[in-house]
């Protein structure tokens, strides 16, 4: 997801006690360290798999064991693939001066980066995973709201109950029956469409888990099971507790202390209000405020409670959500769960669930401890079990006796000085500039969906993309850059991989569908042939074949070794002006979607990756619904989220029309839809 803005001219400093040795010995020291963490995970998950042969049941971890490592491909290879990908980018005087540079690369230093990356890949279970979340996430310096962090929306067409405080009862409640599986293994073992087994570690750090800001590296504190919670509203604080006599509280007790904080009428202290702007902000001044105000007294016990608590819940209080009636009311929605007011969430958290006094939720996710799927994997639970598991009385209320002997919710105490409230400003107005800056669209397109598409006999994913590249080209006459995101969790403590997705097939494509002398016939046999293309290298990036990791990490070994390779420069400076992501869904099929269609996810999205580009988050869910989650930035004048939304539209009727009326009368359907809509924007 927003893992390609942090990807783009990263850098980091070395500082080895001196000569190349040392420079050698400080790279493996880090693969050691690497090795030494991986194996304390395994000491872990060995108790789950003995459980798993002990005949019951497999575990959350039960396969872990036996997930195999992520192969490091071979520099051929992977140089090969890099300049197949950069091709229909390039004009031949560029492309021969890349090809030059990717010569040099592989006659020069290549054997000996290599050569570090094969031996960490023996004694680490992932070559890429440690170093990728080091350098990519928790040794940036800038803001992570928006850049970074991420967010998943609540059901699109239904909210359960409009009585704030009960909808956040029922959904902590239901979070707390997650972590407690979660921390008993309980949780079925991730598949791959159903049957190949997928990594579960990034599970681990989903709660009691806070991102801690550092001067030159943050780092990811977890701790074991937290009793707490840190509410926030209107500028205060709140520390409830989750346990009374040994178990949870009840969605009943729930809904009662947080009523209680609604209630509450009482002023923020001092600098409270907009406290939480200095997660919002650059992380060094955060860090040297976090040393200095907040390491001591009652600052620093508050900061304990919020830093320990199982995650961060915010009672907005302002309505969201997705209203046919309004035009851009997903288009708000998304603004508030990215960044809000810009200290109405604690955007260190592993993630701040967001509660709206009209019903609806929504998660911000700090993203160094996980990616997309995993949180969608909980979110999905928590929405079937406060729909069709808890449920709510006549009077929208949570279920259950009213327990009224709770000890009220505590105010967090603060004393602020006066400096330290100036770099909460600073951070502040910051954080104001970069969310103000944020042009969201959200787009339901719902003329077809994956239903229609499979009867086309094609990837519904290799179907969006090629409709992203003809609405990229024709919005901004030219071709870029693009990151599709997939996943490498088949292989043990895999993360991501990158689809670049611009392919000399698609590109080939979309000059056909823009040069009327084509014809359908003609047009459709490219489409075919990009699209083939496309899943061939979706399933080269999920099966350990692709080449941004590998090219990521054999520039770490050559930053440690201090070897200055201008081929690895280049490539890990270019930009990704198109940015896309596709957000999972129905991965544990609680609902059946056909028989409830009312209880679908509008998914989630992320920020602009490029100054002059667009981030695109979309979900396909059912048969008939695709969701689109594009930003860009106001502050660029080549870009605009809504037209690219309208764009992208019409891109899908078009594909949709090269079909013929043979197949299920696809093609008649198609011309009648596309002329329809034509109409509305004539």
């Amino acid at each position: 997801m927003a893992e390609a803005h942090q990807a783009v001219g990263f850098q980091f400093t070395v500082r080895p006690d001196g000569v190349d040795f040392k420079l050698s010995r400080e790279v493996i020291k880090n693969i050691y360290l690497s090795g030494v963490t991986a194996w304390k995970k395994k000491a872990i998950q060995f108790k789950c798999l003995v459980k798993m042969f002990s005949g019951r049941r497999p575990l959350l971890y039960s396969f872990q064991a036996s997930l195999p490592r992520l192969p490091v491909p071979s520099v051929d290879d992977t140089v090969h693939r890099y300049l197949e990908s950069v091709r229909p980018l390039l004009d031949n005087e560029q492309y021969n001066k890349m090809e030059i540079l990717a010569n040099d690369f592989k006659e020069t230093e290549a054997a000996q980066l290599q050569r570090y990356l094969i031996l960490k890949s023996w004694w680490a279970t992932n070559y890429v995973s440690d170093w990728w979340e080091e350098y990519i996430y928790l040794r940036g310096r800038s803001p992570i709201m928006v850049n970074s962090n991420f967010y998943i929306m609540d059901l699109l067409y239904m909210t359960p109950t409009h009585r704030q405080a009960a909808r956040a009862g029922n959904v902590v409640h239901a979070m707390l029956q997650y972590r407690r599986k979660l921390e008993r293994g309980e949780h079925a073992p991730l598949r791959a469409l159903g049957t190949v087994p997928m990594c579960s570690t990034q599970m681990e750090r989903m709660f009691n888990t806070t991102r801690i800001p550092g001067i030159e590296t943050d780092i990811v504190q977890h701790l074991t099971d937290r009793k707490h919670l840190v509410v926030f509203h209107k500028g205060r604080f709140f520390q409830v507790w989750l346990y009374t006599g040994g178990r949870h509280l009840l969605p009943s007790e729930l809904e009662t202390q947080f009523q209680r904080i609604l209630n509450d009428t009482s002023e923020p202290q001092p600098g409270e209000l907009k406290l939480a702007a200095l997660t919002a902000g650059h992380r060094v001044p955060w860090a040297l405020a976090r040393i200095k105000y907040f390491n001591q007294g009652v600052n620093k016990v508050s900061l304990d409670a919020i830093e320990s608590a199982a995650f961060f819940l915010t009672l907005d209080d302002e309505p969201q959500g997705y209203d046919p009636a309004r035009s851009n009311s997903l288009d708000s929605y998304a603004k508030s769960l990215l960044h809000g007011k810009c200290y109405d969430r604690w955007f260190d958290k592993s993630f701040t669930l967001i509660s709206y006094p009209n019903g609806k939720m929504g998660v911000n996710v700090e993203h160094s401890w996980s990616d997309a799927p995993i949180v969608g994997h909980m979110w999905e639970y928590v929405l079937a079990t406060d729909c069709f598991h808890l449920g709510y009385t006549e009077e929208g209320h949570c279920k259950g006796d009213v327990n009224k002997n709770l000890p009220y919710p505590t105010r967090l105490q603060w004393h602020i000085p006066n400096e330290c409230q100036d770099v909460i400003e600073t951070s502040y107005l910051l954080a104001k500039h970069i969310a103000d800056d944020v042009d969201f669209h959200g787009h339901l397109f719902t003329e077809f969906g994956k239903g229609l598409i499979k009867k086309c006999r094609t990837s519904p994913d290799a179907f969006i993309q090629l409709a992203l590249q003809l609405a990229q080209f024709r919005d901004q006459r030219v071709f870029c850059l693009t990151y599709e995101s997939s996943m490498t969790r088949m292989f043990r403590d895999g993360r991501t991989e990158t689809v670049r997705s611009c392919t000399s097939e698609a590109v080939a494509f979309v000059r056909a569908m823009e040069d009327a002398g084509e014809t359908n016939a003609q047009r459709l046999a490219l489409f075919r042939k990009a699209a083939e293309k496309h899943q061939n290298m979706y399933r080269l990036a999920m099966t350990g074949s692709g080449i941004d990791r590998h090219l990521f990490c054999l520039y770490i070994v050559s930053k440690y070794l201090g070897v200055d390779s201008p081929f690895l420069k280049k490539v890990l400076s270019e930009p990704w002006k198109l940015s896309t992501s596709q957000t999972p869904q129905q991965q544990l099929n609680l609902v059946d979607i056909n028989k409830f269609p009312k209880y679908v996810g509008a998914g989630g999205g992320f920020g602009p990756v490029a100054d002059d580009g667009y981030g695109v988050s979309y979900i396909i869910v059912g048969e008939n619904l695709i969701t689109f989650h594009i930003s860009s930035k106001f502050s660029s004048p080549d870009t605009d989220s809504y037209r690219f939304g309208q764009q992208i539209r019409q891109a899908m009727l078009d594909i949709r029309a090269l079909f013929k009326p043979e197949n299920d009368k696809i093609g008649e359907n198609a011309k009648y839809i596309h002329l329809e809509n034509g109409k509305k924007h004539i």
